[in-house]
């Protein structure tokens, strides 16, 4: 059980990893100057949102006193980062078949 409840250190390593990933597809969009809004930066900005409340939410859990609250913070972590991976899945979708709209 000690070793299932180490999570928080890998949830925040990769997610502020896939957070500088969506802040340079947001950043190259922006420099491309694409004036029409896409579903691409629609979904890397929700990405973007969702790995940075993942960030917070596993560095909390790391600091955290109390074993419980760190669990739930952990596991609020996981699950948002799983929300993050399907945007950013979406975004490459989106991307490999030439789906702007």
């Amino acid at each position: 059980m000690a070793n299932e409840s180490n999570k928080s250190p890998h949830i925040l390593n990769t997610s502020t990893n896939l957070l500088g990933f969506c802040l340079i597809v947001l950043t190259s969009i922006k420099v491309a100057h694409f004036n029409q809004v896409t579903i691409i930066d629609d979904c890397t900005g929700i990405a973007a949102i969702l790995l940075m409340g993942s960030c917070i939410l596993s560095f909390l859990s790391m600091r955290s006193k109390q074993r419980r609250r760190s669990e739930k913070l952990e596991e609020a972590a996981d699950y948002i980062f799983l929300l993050s991976l399907v945007c950013i899945s979406v975004t490459i979708i989106f991307v490999s078949f030439n789906l702007l709209a």
